[in-house]
């Protein structure tokens, strides 16, 4: 099974708390009204849209690439 166009959502996770940043403030920063909402998209039960992923990745200051598995990076190249 092929992880391209697969959202990291450990490294999605680790750096939110690395950033010392709980559930509840991203989800206020992705403009939703209770924490559910981005929980069960960062824990994978929901599907994150491209709009959530750049928002993220602009809140946590990495460049969007960094939120997917690097084996994605790897196979366009090859």
């Amino acid at each position: 099974m092929s992880n391209r166009g697969v959202v990291n959502l450990p490294f999605i996770r680790g750096m939110r708390i690395e950033k010392d940043i709980s559930t509840a403030e991203m989800s206020i920063q992705l403009g939703y009204e209770g924490y559910q909402a981005y929980y069960y998209k960062e824990r994978g039960i929901r599907k994150m849209s491209a709009e959530d992923i750049a928002r993220i990745a602009a809140i946590l200051n990495v460049p969007i690439g960094k939120l997917f598995f690097e084996n994605v990076i790897t196979e366009s190249v090859i």
